[in-house]
């Protein structure tokens, strides 16, 4: 789960990770006296939404008084935001954060992630601040230092300070960025972080260390333990057929092809796009509706797919393990009348009474196209838009 910056620095803040001061205003009204309170000669009004980039579009400026920050507010308030991570439809803008400026002597990043390689998680840092990571990386990878954590021991001074002489700190500054990458991890940690980016982290002409920016991603499985974090969801900011799936515990998310997909197991759903793309299609999203689905649930699955002008056919392929194969044709049947589906839709199924399933959509006198194999399939919705 994606959560906003003022969001994250709040987070940040608990773990005694330094943040500027900030306030979060909604209307341009509101920010003049927030830079009034901030008190500081300059302060930054920062566009609030759930992607990078933010000041390459034009959501990020400076203001060098109360008067300026609500101009710059009211520019940037109800502006759609256009970044390279929010594609070219962008993002509506309702709030920004006022935030106090400084005087940035070094802009750094540090970066700590989930490495699936080695199943432990991974700090990340570079003296390339303030540019994105994935140009770093690109261009001039030895700039980047990688250190993995071991799970029992976490974050000591010793692996703290081993990052920091890496980032070519001294003095005062190197002091202070130990216990900053210490808490930095502890936040990480306790709050089930899947990412969490300080892009750029800074050193300030007076030697303070602070996050300057903030980006966490929230693992969505440990939500369970982590219900505060629920409080801080923005719907709005997330696809409305994703946020409509979620409601039903459909596991969906939009991509930009036009042959919908409808399959249990995540595993088998990335193969099930591989496989349509390998074919010549376009996979326009990913579903996966577990292994406990029932009637209800393949409607509602149905009606998510429906609900994506850029889809034409739908491709069903269901292992029948725990949902049996017969229980899933009647879920189609029952889904494809009562919605009255007018697309192709092709089904593979194989398992547990695959062959009633079978008849009972041959019988069904629906538009339903009956395959054999991932393959088969493939090529029968390819060929059912063409």
């Amino acid at each position: 789960m994606k959560i906003h910056e003022y969001q994250a620095k709040e987070i940040l803040a608990k773990y005694n990770v330094p943040v500027p001061r900030g306030i979060l205003v909604d209307h341009k009204n509101q920010a003049a006296e927030a830079a009034k309170t901030l008190g500081t000669p300059v302060v930054v009004v920062k566009a609030q939404i759930h992607a990078g980039g933010r000041g390459k579009g034009g959501g990020v400026k400076l203001a060098k008084s109360p008067k300026e920050a609500e101009t710059l507010a009211g520019q940037i308030l109800g502006m759609t935001l256009v970044t390279p991570q929010t594609g070219p439809e962008g993002r509506l803008v309702k709030k920004v954060l006022i935030e106090e400026g400084m005087a940035i002597a070094k802009e750094l990043y540090l970066g700590i992630v989930v490495d699936r390689a080695t199943s432990r998680v991974l700090i990340m840092a570079s003296e390339a601040g303030g540019m994105e990571i994935e140009e770093v990386a690109a261009a001039t990878p030895e700039k980047i230092l990688k250190e993995t954590v071991d799970p029992v021991i976490g974050v000591k001074p010793f692996l703290a300070r081993k990052i920091a002489f890496g980032l070519n700190l001294e003095g005062e500054a190197l002091k202070k960025m130990v216990p900053f990458i210490i808490n930095l991890y502890n936040s990480f940690i306790k709050e089930d972080c899947a990412m969490l980016e300080i892009n750029p982290l800074v050193i300030t002409e007076d030697n303070r260390v602070l996050a300057l920016d903030a980006k966490v991603t929230i693992d969505d499985n440990a939500l369970f333990r982590q219900k505060h974090i629920l409080d801080y969801r923005d719907t709005d900011e997330e696809d409305p057929l994703e946020v409509e799936a979620s409601a039903y515990h459909l596991n969906y998310i939009k991509l930009d092809g036009n042959i919908a997909c409808m399959v249990n197991g995540a595993g088998l759903a990335m193969a099930t796009m591989d496989i349509i793309k390998h074919t010549g299609g376009e996979p326009a999203n990913f579903l996966d509706v577990g292994g406990g689905a029932n009637e209800e649930m393949i409607e509602n699955g149905f009606r998510i797919l429906l609900g994506d002008k850029n889809v034409k056919a739908i491709l069903i392929n269901i292992f029948g393990g725990i949902l049996r194969c017969d229980i899933l044709a009647r879920g189609v049947i029952a889904a494809s009348q009562k919605l009255n589906v007018q697309i192709p839709i092709v089904v593979r199924m194989e398992g547990t009474n695959m062959e009633e399933g079978h008849r009972l959509l041959e019988e069904s006198g629906l538009r339903l196209i009956v395959a054999n194999g991932m393959k088969d399939a493939a090529k029968k919705v390819v060929k059912s838009i063409q």
